[in-house]
């Protein structure tokens, strides 16, 4: 093992790959930080260039556009109440509320360490424990991945804030929403005989439309007052002091949240999103005060990007040890190997030992570079916050509008987009809850296919309590939606009493 990670070291530690993971990393922060156009974009602009690179350096630029796509998210999340990536939705939770209270340096450097630790932790996990995970997680078949969709469902509960029916109906929405278009079967279903239909609706300009408009047009309606919008106050500070003690209180939820990330991000069919819902629900779980999850605290970001982050180095295992990729990211990352020769499977870490350890270096590496360029960086992120409302949202809605329609080159996401945001806006105004709609389109389709592949494989309901992994998940998402209930009538009685 020593003798590999050196020789691995040696490659990685070169001025040309140092140099191909920083500008990975940068272009990775950019892609991730403009709405609707997010890490995978980001990854498949760059993916043409690695066909005339040796394999280390393809892959290390690849690793540094993947980590850095990943904290990217972060940015318009923060201060613009708009997530950047579908896996940093729950970072608009406590990030924008915290800029919005004056303090955008503070939220995006706690996003900016938590990101870094969840990359760290979940590449040690990689290291050491990388081909047993692998294993376990070829026990996860059709039957268990739905349970885990479930599971995550369930999350709907918790993050509805005191409306749970509005937001199961929310997340009913969701899941109606990724029944348009052609089925498993090829059955055509809810076209209303548009051709444009028939493909079904993307999830990104549903996902930017939902948030965008009802956060621009919320913004452009209610001129929030604070010191981020003082007139007097229109300089923007990084408290560094004070962002080291946030994260010092945060040391425990760090690593549940990046071994949270890691270990979805390792089951194929999962990814970032499903890691940041669970994470922010077990933080807001475990913590001592849950009600004040949602009003811009520190718990709240770091479980968010933690857990996003580290699904990074998750992310590997089946893709390195199985020839199994997890999501489109990790598919492409598999494409440049193959490109150049290397099939992953069981035997990669046997016969390409040295590549392996090369990826665990340029993961570190892009960490660390990461963490530098987006603090570099971060001053000129926060100044965001300062600029007036009458610039700042037409100009973000044109960049939602151009990272829609070069999603598929097609006109027709952009109206998808205009759409969305209009029924955003007005279920918005009418006080339902919107993430819960967002998780049922983006674990919609998901769900339904691995549902009918259990079902094709075994007709019996039953087979889902039998299975020992599926059992626990339901169960656990049946108690996740107690313990949701519990709180929120706690939460009411003590309403009552003040």
């Amino acid at each position: 093992m020593p003798q590999f990670f050196l020789e691995a070291f040696g490659q990685v530690m070169s001025l040309h790959v140092i140099g191909l993971i920083a500008l990975g990393v940068v272009l990775g922060i950019i892609g991730g930080s403009i709405p609707g156009f997010t890490v995978t974009m980001a990854i498949l602009v760059v993916f043409p260039f690695t066909f005339a690179m040796d394999p280390v350096a393809g892959v290390s630029l690849m690793v540094g556009v993947f980590v850095g796509g990943y904290s990217g998210g972060l940015v318009s999340g923060v201060m613009l109440g708009i997530p950047g990536t579908p896996s940093s939705i729950t970072t608009v939770y406590d990030g924008y509320p915290m800029a919005q209270k004056g303090e955008p340096g503070r939220a995006l450097g706690i996003g900016i360490l938590a990101s870094f630790f969840g990359t760290i932790i979940s590449v040690a996990l990689l290291v050491v424990l990388g081909p047993l995970i692998a294993q376990f997680s070829m026990n996860f078949r059709p039957w268990e991945i739905t349970a885990l969709i479930v599971f995550a469902l369930t999350l709907v509960a918790s993050l509805s804030a005191g409306a749970m029916l509005k937001g199961l109906i929310a997340a009913g929405l969701g899941l109606l929403v990724t029944t348009v278009g052609y089925d498993r079967n090829s059955n055509l279903r809810f076209d209303f005989g548009f051709t444009s239909l028939e493909s079904g609706l993307q999830v990104l300009p549903v996902l930017v439309g939902v948030f965008a408009f009802s956060q621009l047009l919320g913004n452009l309606e209610e001129k929030p007052s604070g010191p981020a919008n003082d007139p007097v106050n229109r300089s923007v500070s990084i408290p560094y002091g004070l962002i080291l003690r946030d994260m010092a209180g945060q040391k425990f939820n760090i690593l549940r949240s990046s071994l949270i990330g890691a270990l979805v991000g390792a089951l194929p069919g999962t990814g970032g999103t499903v890691a940041n819902f669970v994470s922010y629900d077990q933080a807001k779980k475990m913590a001592r005060r849950p009600e004040e999850f949602g009003t811009g605290i520190p718990g709240g970001i770091v479980a968010s990007e933690a857990s996003n982050s580290a699904v990074a180095g998750g992310a590997f295992i089946p893709t390195l040890a199985l020839g199994i990729p997890g999501d489109l990211p990790m598919a492409i990352m598999m494409g440049v190997l193959i490109l150049h020769g290397i099939n992953p499977g069981p035997l990669m870490f046997e016969e390409n030992a040295v590549l392996v350890g090369s990826i665990y270096v340029s993961l570190l590496v892009a960490a660390v570079v990461m963490v530098l360029a987006n603090f570099a960086l971060v001053r000129w992120f926060a100044k965001i916050s300062l600029i007036p409302q009458r610039i700042l949202a037409p100009v973000v809605l044109v960049l939602c509008a151009v990272g829609s329609f070069a999603l598929n080159n097609n006109l027709f996401d952009v109206w998808v987009l205009f759409g969305f945001g209009v029924v955003g806006y007005l279920l918005w105004k009418a006080g339902v809850p919107l993430t819960p709609l967002i998780l049922g389109v983006v674990l919609g389709e998901n769900f339904e296919a691995q549902l009918f592949r259990a079902l094709e494989l075994d007709d019996s309901w039953l087979t889902f309590v039998t299975r020992p992994i599926s059992a626990t998940l339901l169960a656990l998402a049946v108690l996740s939606v107690v313990v949701a209930v519990m709180q929120n009538r706690r939460g009411a009685r003590e309403a009552v009493k003040e």
